[in-house]
This record gives structure tokens, C-alpha cells and sequence, in this order.
């Protein structure tokens, strides 16, 4: 995995402490980061994106023995999920401490934590020394990025800094975990399974709508595109009552199409979940620049390797998380 240069780190770490804005890569999605205890600089995160101020970020630390400055209390399913699982895709949701500005948390009590394992990320924290507030780098409920490509289309020259760390190994946003009165409830599926998280805390509570957390917004992830899930039989059937009209149509499948229609864009995701999520949002862009009135995506098993998957494709289609229970099962 690519590494940045001492210099680039050090410009980096210069423009957070200067209350600028860093774009850096971690193994989930690029994230917009700001020095997590300068509020005018964190500000900037929600001017770019077009944010709504009570919508909390995640602050990124390189290792767990600086929560103390962030968190007023680590309760023990914390503890064990960390012990775990960071540094890596999982954000935990704690009690904040009371020197947390209500900017970091959208004006609640608690706070999102994460310790990201990607080098690059690791480089700049280790180098900064103090947590860097980071949302993805995009603007406010569009598709996350996972190349700085992605990053430059979505903000132009809104952010001067920008580490090139390749594309995201994983490609999906992180899993999160509210362990409020240490009670453990997943809130947000990722590349951290259900049953990875119950083999260490026991039984998951699972949804609800407090507190708040990045990405709970009925129309997330979402290209301009009007995006629907269709079952696999009527994908076809579908994509041909659009062609029929002279109007192109985009699909997203795990198969090729039966036969090719003209107007049609046709992407094969293939059926393994990992190389799915890995291209899931580049595949999206690439869709919804074809011109397309609208994008259809063949449903997904019933599997919860498929549960963060599932999860962004419904937010995208303005589904929201009214079926969280039945895609984490």
C-alpha cells in the first residue's frame, strides 16, 4: 500500500494546523479532514460539503490511547470491539468528553471515534498528533470517493491538500457501533460484520434513531441519477421499457445482460461482495455520467457479506434504513 512522502506529510500537517482542510485516503473512503479541536476549522468541513450543521463527524485518531482527550468514559464493550478491531473500518460511537465542541457531534453527548489502518491515514496522524475530524470527501449525501479523482470532480479546488493514496481498499464507509450505556448497537453495517461484532460483545442491538451518525439520512450515498433496485428476471424487461422510449438506461448487475439493447449502459459487478463493494461507488459515477434517466441495480442476496452493500444501494434509491433489520440478519 502506497505510502506519502515526509514532505507531503509535512505540508499536510502544516495546512491542519493553519485550520485548513486535508483530503488524505483510508482503507474505507477518501475522508475531508480538519484539526478536530479547532471548531472554525472543523466548520470548513460542513461549508465544503454542504453539511447540516447537526450532522456529526468522525474523528480519526492513530491509536487508542489518546480517547482520553476525546471521550469522557470507554465503556467495556468499547473496550473489547477496539481491542479488536482497531486500527481498522470501525467507528464506535462514546460518551464525549466536555471539552468536544458541539460542532464534532452535531450538539449531541457522544462523539464517533475511529483509528483508520491505512498507512497513509496512520502517516498523517502519527505525524499531526491530534485527531482530525474527516467525513468523506464529498459533497453532503452524494457518492462517497474512493480515488482523488473522485475527490477533485466532487470539490474542484475547495481543498488545497490532497494525499494520493490510491483507491480505498475497501470502498465502503465503516461500520459503526453506538456502545452508549454499554449497550453495543450497530447503526451503520460495513466490511465489519454483524456476526464478527457478536462473536465479541454477544447480542447486537440493532437500528434506532438516536444518536445521530454519519450517513443516516434517508437519501445517502446517492448519484444524481434516479437510482431503483430491481429483482434480476426484471432487469431486462425493465432497462427495455426505457429504450423502447429512446431514452438511455443504466444497469448495474451480477451478470451480463441477455442480450444487449441500444441506449443501455451495462455494468457486471460480478457476485463476490468484497470486489463488488471495492467498486461500488466508481461504478455508480461511471453510470451516472452516461446520461442515463435512470439507474437500475439488480437486487442482492439475501447474505450478510451483501449488508453495507445493500445498505448504500437503499439509501441511494431514498429507501433509507426502514429495512436495516432484515439486510444485517
Amino acid at each position: 500500500m502506497v505510502r506519502a512522502t515526509q514532505t507531503e506529510i509535512e505540508e499536510a500537517v502544516e495546512a491542519l494546523r493553519a485550520g485548513d482542510l486535508v483530503v488524505f485516503p483510508t482503507e474505507t473512503v477518501y475522508g475531508l479532514g480538519a484539526n478536530a479541536a479547532n471548531p472554525v476549522a472543523v466548520r470548513k468541513i460542513f461549508e465544503v460539503k454542504g453539511r447540516p450543521p447537526d450532522h456529526p463527524v468522525i474523528v480519526h485518531l492513530d491509536d487508542p490511547r489518546y480517547l482520553h482527550r476525546w471521550v469522557s468514559s470507554v465503556p467495556p464493550v468499547a473496550e473489547q470491539l477496539a481491542e479488536k478491531f482497531w486500527p481498522g473500518p470501525l467507528t464506535l460511537i462514546l460518551p464525549k468528553a466536555d471539552n468536544v465542541n458541539d460542532i464534532v457531534t452535531g450538539g449531541q453527548d457522544s462523539i464517533g471515534i475511529r483509528v483508520p489502518s491505512h498507512p497513509m491515514a496512520q502517516q498523517l496522524l502519527n505525524a499531526f498528533g491530534g485527531g482530525i475530524a474527516a467525513p468523506s470527501a464529498n459533497r453532503y449525501g452524494r457518492l462517497s470517493p474512493t480515488k482523488p479523482e473522485h475527490v477533485r470532480d466532487e470539490l474542484g479546488d475547495a481543498v488545497g491538500v490532497i494525499l494520493d493514496g490510491g483507491d480505498s481498499p475497501i470502498g465502503l464507509e465503516s461500520t459503526i457501533v453506538s456502545c452508549l450505556d454499554n449497550q453495543a448497537r450497530l447503526l451503520r453495517p460495513g466490511f465489519i460484520t454483524r456476526t464478527q461484532l457478536e462473536q465479541v460483545v454477544g447480542s447486537l442491538a440493532i437500528g434506532g434513531f438516536a444518536p445521530r451518525s454519519p450517513g443516516d439520512g434517508a437519501l445517502h450515498y446517492a448519484p444524481s441519477t434516479p437510482l431503483e433496485i430491481v429483482p434480476s428476471d426484471d432487469l431486462e424487461v425493465r432497462a427495455g421499457e426505457i429504450t423502447a422510449r429512446e431514452e438511455k438506461v443504466a444497469v448495474l448487475a451480477m451478470r451480463p445482460p441477455l442480450q444487449t439493447q441500444r441506449h443501455m449502459t451495462w455494468i457486471n459487478a460480478g457476485k463476490r461482495p468484497d470486489i463488488y463493494a471495492h467498486n461500488l461507488y466508481n461504478h455508480l459515477r461511471t453510470l451516472d455520467r452516461a446520461g442515463c434517466v435512470r439507474i437500475f441495480v439488480q437486487s442482492l442476496p439475501a447474505d450478510e457479506r451483501w449488508a453495507a452493500i445493500l445498505d448504500r444501494l437503499q439509501r441511494a434509491s431514498g429507501l433509507g434504513d426502514d429495512s436495516l433489520e432484515l439486510s444485517v440478519s
